[in-house]
């Protein structure tokens, strides 16, 4: 080769390094046809001056001269160092080659001598083999006789070697080696000496068959022990089933052992800890070990096709059914014994206790109902206990009212600090108590729905629990039954209205009104944000609730205007009863009976004003105490009482009277009242003047009989005119009282009308 050549290669290499292409340009650039690029391969330098004279200016020349020697000053530079820079790598190249060819030839000297020695090896090894040869066959004859020696010693030391096994209780070892030797027996049976053999054999193993079910009858060893004996007597082609039931009932016996030891009375997370540590964790190694003796063996052979595992699991399913079934029971049992809601916390951790060792079993034993049927014991008894706290908000709020009733009896002549409650004070500490005890209810009964509690987030205690059990069957429950119980105070018979207080009434009228306008909506708001009550299912709406409230609240305040006015109706009905009208002095003095009336009026007036406000009343005249005499003017009862008395009377009095009456307007006097103090004394009023005139026209008078009439009727407008919401209403009352007496009258002569002032005033 050429030195041009040489030297053409070496430099395509270096262009092949620095990925050049022949033309100098890198090889992802593209080439530039245009002869005036002065980088490119078609580069004309006529061209290219031609251009610059043509296009430039002598100042642009001569700029475009310094720029182009500042680029070849460039190269040059570039160029220099890149000379020295592959000057070093050639010198160290060179160096390194000629390194190489003195390893190499060290090498080569190496592999000549490794040559010779294989060539020696393999020419010692023909030699070897051709020696040996003809003693091969015979080597190799000789030591198959050896190892047939060897087995035929094995089988007939294996009676001997099965005795001491036996006697050692070494089974397992008696076992395989009897496996080793069983097939070799059966095979060669058919010869005398083979067939002594295998009859000693299967006698020694039956013994040991027998001894190994006999230790597992007994149920003294071990689970460890079981298992084995297990696993041998399979391994003896023992009957799987058989197996099978021998074991579950050995296991069940000793469970039962610990479900009798459950029976003692014991503190229920104590019941649920020993239960949970004896029975549960007893029945989970139990069912480790069968899965392991009769599931998950690997089956082989002729036990292959008997499908083992499938009636293993079958009668492990039914075992565990069994037994839970009895212990569920007795924890149901126990659960149910638990009548005490003072701590709720007890209980909760005992069934939280109680469901997480369950998911043991449910882990070891897929499809199990075992853990489903112990969640539905937690549901059932958390339902229980709900239903416990109702029975026991139920009776705590009947024992308030029991406390209430007491201080309403307390005797009233106590002062300072033994001075029994007013109604706001008792209407306020009934409130209160019920509120806090509600609260303290949701706060217990909120254990079930805590974040740490296993069993917390099952569907029913994030869904139904909260909705139907909490809000439902607990919290609007006890409001309807605080409504209900409160109404039921309103079916007493009698005149007196039982022995109810109307005291009692009235504070509980009061109460449900308070429900109805705020505390329902506070305690179902603060149970749905304590619950996360999610209304996906229909619950009570709370405008239900309210109703009900003041339905209760409605139907309470008319029974006490309806009681408070039977007992002054009472009064007056003795008093109209119990005189004879004809034969009576002429008045003096306006009777006690009216002045009773009066004070317990205004009794009663002071008593609902202490919880209900005042009302609206309509405008009252300047002389309302004074109206009697407009009532009683002379002209009205001449006209009223002169046919009594003149007998040219034009009209009958009957039929004056009826004439007044259609131009009055009618008065209703048993209609609900309002939530107000003004209209529950004007519905007492009317009932109690309704009764006097009622008795009035039953009996019949004389001319002092009218008079005293007369007499208490005024007493009456003086004092109660004040307490109805339309003065009026009293004033036709009491006019129809007088009226009627007239009517009665067998000597109508009324008494002037400052005769009447005077005795009033002075009575």
């Amino acid at each position: 080769m050429s030195v041009s050549s040489r030297k053409r290669r070496v430099h395509g290499m270096l262009k092949l390094y620095y990925g050049l292409n022949e033309e100098g340009k890198t090889v992802d650039q593209a080439e530039s046809m245009d002869p005036c690029d002065i980088n490119g391969p078609h580069f004309d330098p006529e061209v290219y001056l031609n251009k610059l004279r043509r296009e430039c200016s002598l100042g642009e020349l001569m700029d475009q001269e310094s720029y182009m020697v500042k680029q070849i000053r460039s190269l040059d530079s570039d160029m220099q160092t890149l000379v020295y820079e592959n000057y070093n790598k050639f010198i160290s190249a060179t160096d390194t080659i000629r390194k190489m060819k003195n390893d190499f030839k060290k090498m080569e000297d190496e592999m000549d001598c490794l040559s010779t020695n294989m060539a020696s090896i393999t020419d010692f090894s023909a030699r070897i083999s051709g020696t040996l040869q003809d003693q091969h066959a015979q080597i190799t004859k000789l030591s198959g006789v050896h190892t047939l020696l060897r087995k035929l010693q094995f089988l007939f030391e294996l009676p001997a070697r099965l005795n001491k096994c036996l006697e050692l209780q070494a089974y397992a070892q008696a076992v395989s080696s009897h496996r080793r030797a069983r097939c070799v027996l059966l095979q060669y049976s058919h010869m005398p000496s083979f067939r002594g053999i295998q009859d000693d054999c299967h006698a020694i193993m039956d013994k040991l068959a027998q001894e190994l079910r006999q230790k597992f009858r007994d149920g003294g060893s071990s689970a460890k022990d079981l298992s084995e004996c297990v696993e041998l007597l399979l391994q003896l082609d023992e009957p799987a089933e058989e197996l099978c039931d021998k074991f579950l009932s050995h296991a069940q016996s000793r469970l039962e052992a610990d479900l009798l030891g459950l029976e003692a009375e014991t503190d229920i997370l104590e019941f649920i800890d020993r239960g949970c540590n004896e029975f549960v964790s007893s029945l989970c190694l139990v069912i480790a070990s069968y899965q392991e003796l009769f599931v998950n063996r690997p089956q082989e052979g002729e036990l292959a096709s008997k499908n083992i595992p499938q009636m293993a699991i079958g009668k492990l399913h039914a075992f565990v059914d069994a037994l839970a079934t009895h212990y569920f029971s007795l924890v149901e049992r126990r659960i149910q014994e638990e009548k005490s809601v003072g701590d709720n916390s007890l209980l909760v951790r005992a069934l939280d206790r109680f469901h997480r060792r369950l998911q043991a079993v449910a882990k070891l034993l897929p499809g199990s109902a075992v853990p489903s049927q112990g969640t539905e014991i937690v549901v059932r008894a958390a339902r229980e206990r709900i239903k416990q706290y109702l029975a026991a908000l139920q009776s705590f709020y009947l024992n308030s009212l029991t406390d209430v009733r007491q201080a309403l009896a307390a005797p009233r002549l106590a002062t300072g600090k033994d001075a029994p409650a007013s109604l706001p004070e008792l209407l306020s500490t009934l409130s209160a108590t019920i509120l806090n005890q509600i609260k303290s209810v949701l706060a217990s009964v909120h254990l079930f729905t805590a974040k740490d509690i296993t069993f917390s987030n099952k569907p029913y205690f994030k869904g139904e629990f909260c909705s139907h059990g909490v809000r439902e069957s607990l919290v609007v429950n006890f409001i309807k039954f605080v409504c209900q119980s409160s109404r039921q105070f309103c079916e007493s018979a009698g005149d007196r209205g039982g022995s109810t207080p109307p005291a009692l009434l009235l504070l509980l009228s009061r109460l449900c009104l308070d429900y109805e306008t705020s505390t329902i909506t506070y305690i179902l708001t603060l149970t749905d944000e304590q619950f996360l009550v999610q209304h996906h299912s229909p619950v009570t709406a709370v405008t239900a609730l309210c109703g009900e409230a003041r339905e209760a609240a409605q139907k309470l305040l008319n029974h006490y205007v309806k009681v408070q006015g039977l007992i002054i109706s009472q009064m007056l009905r003795k008093s109209v009863e119990t005189r004879d009208w004809v034969n009576t002095i002429e008045p003096r003095n306006v009777r006690a009976v009216m002045k009773r009336v009066v004070e317990d009026t205004t009794s009663i007036d002071v008593q609902v004003g202490l919880l209900y406000e005042e009302g609206v009343r309509k405008a009252h005249s300047s002389d309302s105490s004074k109206r009697t005499f407009s009532v009683y003017s002379s002209s009205r009862q001449q006209t009223r009482y002169a046919p009594s008395y003149t007998p040219s009377a034009p009209m009958d009095t009957n039929l004056l009277s009826n004439i007044h009456k259609l131009f009055s307007e009618r008065v209703e006097i048993f209609s609900p009242v309002e939530f107000n103090k003004v209209s529950v004394l004007t519905g007492i009023i009317k009932i109690s003047l309704k009764t006097f005139l009622e008795c009035v026209r039953l009996r019949t008078f004389g001319r002092y009989g009218l008079q005293q009439i007369q007499v208490d009727c005024h007493y009456l407008q003086m004092y109660l005119w004040r307490f109805v919401s339309d003065e009026n209403l009293v004033h036709f009352l009491l006019d129809e009282i007088v009226g009627s007496t007239a009517h009665r009258c067998l000597d109508p002569a009324p008494m002037e009308q400052s005769v009447i002032e005077v005795i009033c005033e002075r009575g």
